[in-house]
């Protein structure tokens, strides 16, 4: 007893050969757009991500994590195509 052995599950092998960190944030950088521009884009990925949570304080986290790409001047819900630029930009593999 006393003895603690801790567990983690690290990282399972190399990326792959055509993986580029420059080419994951060129796509990050799509996918936050079409969120922000894409009123079905963003409404399928709330669905997708937070339609199966049934505890109702994470999935009003989910949805609250999707509202920092609601375009400015939205009065309610996840509405307009206008683009904002309120998001956060890693400078994580740059």
């Amino acid at each position: 007893m006393g003895n603690t052995e801790v567990v983690t599950n690290g990282p399972q092998g190399a990326p792959p050969p055509n993986w580029s960190a420059r080419r994951n944030v060129i796509e990050s950088e799509h996918y936050d757009r079409l969120l922000e521009s894409n009123r079905g884009f963003r409404q399928a990925r709330i669905r997708k991500e937070c339609g199966p949570i049934t505890d109702p304080q994470l999935h009003q986290q989910c949805l609250d994590s999707f509202a920092q790409y609601e375009p400015a001047g939205a009065a309610t819900g996840y509405g307009s195509s206008t683009s904002s630029r309120h998001h956060y930009r890693s400078s994580a593999g740059r």
